[in-house]
């Protein structure tokens, strides 16, 4: 059995991959700001790190096998703030250059390199990619797309050190524990079903069950490496998975209600561009490499996340 290093381990994605490698019977060192506040187990121990400060627990490199790189501060977790986009830029790029830059200083046996990105690297749909966005096309000129840009440059190097890199720009993740999904199911718990903006803007999701096992997919088949796109292969409009939603929780008994774009403007600022932004993003790329989903279409998935609900 193998040893991953993950960042990012307290964070919804993070937590999830950690319960799948430990049933796996791999051990797991998580990084953390703050180890002594946690229990370790036989297989599943913390590590310190401080990306801010520069400092790391070098001594991690002995037995890692593979790195999960998901750390980052939650993009819609706040309102954009000047202080609050450092935050969002720098949880990301710090930890990339930090994990780098001890790689490079220390003996290690590192296999493969996992490194979080988003789908914010496109920016909004044009005319030209009907088809959806491919790993190809050129980062946008925006808050979030220069802000994935440093985050994809701030690993790169790990790729000279001989270690298979893999960069996941990553859509919008589904799981009822946090995310988007629970932001949707707020509304419909009392009978309304909350339309942003036109409701035509494309949403590119993907079950977090699939992002876990496409995550350890590109650590464990030596194929993969380089960008890849993790999205479902049916992105859906904002109206369609605000319906669906609605229908499986209420039944026929809900009322669909805009939310017009101003009001979201006035609410959330800068950040409301990301919520009304349409974004249609290519999956072929990743299935053409062997990677099969579980969760191919969103009927499927939202029955899954929401049947206990």
């Amino acid at each position: 059995m193998a040893t991953y290093v993950i960042t990012g381990g307290t964070g919804m994605v993070g937590r999830y991959i950690t319960n799948v490698l430990l049933q796996q019977n791999h051990e797991v060192i998580v990084l953390t700001r703050n180890p002594e506040n946690k229990i370790s187990t036989n297989r599943l121990t913390y590590a310190y790190w401080n990306p801010s400060k520069n400092e790391i627990d070098n001594n991690i490199w002995k037995k890692a096998d593979y790195v999960i790189h998901l750390a980052g501060a939650g993009v819609a977790d706040k309102r954009w703030t000047k202080s609050r986009k450092l935050e969002i830029a720098n949880s990301r790029i710090q930890g990339g250059e930090l994990l780098a830059q001890s790689l490079q200083s220390n003996e290690n046996h590192v296999q493969a390199f996992i490194s979080a990105s988003a789908i914010g690297w496109y920016g909004p749909d044009t005319a030209t990619n009907k088809n959806g966005f491919v790993e190809t096309d050129a980062v946008y000129d925006d808050f979030l797309g220069q802000t994935c840009l440093k985050w994809e440059e701030s690993v790169a190097g790990i790729e000279k050190l001989g270690i298979r890199l893999v960069k996941l720009r990553i859509g919008i993740v589904l799981h009822p524990s946090g995310g988007a999904l629970k932001e949707f199911v707020k509304p419909v718990k009392f009978g309304l079903a909350t339309i942003l903006g036109t409701g035509r803007q494309k949403i590119s999701w993907i079950h977090l069950d699939d992002l876990s096992s496409m995550i350890l997919y590109a650590a464990q088949n030596s194929h993969i490496h380089g960008v890849y796109n993790a999205v479902a292969p049916n992105p859906v409009s904002n109206k369609e998975m605000t319906l669906a939603i609605a229908k499986i929780l209420r039944g026929n008994f809900y009322i669909p209600v805009y939310a017009p774009s101003f009001a979201l403007q006035l609410l959330l600022g800068e950040m409301s561009i990301e919520v009304l932004k349409s974004t249609t993003v290519s999956s072929k790329k990743i299935q053409a490499a062997g990677f099969s989903f579980s969760f191919g279409n969103l009927e499927a998935a939202l029955k899954n996340l929401l049947k206990s609900s």
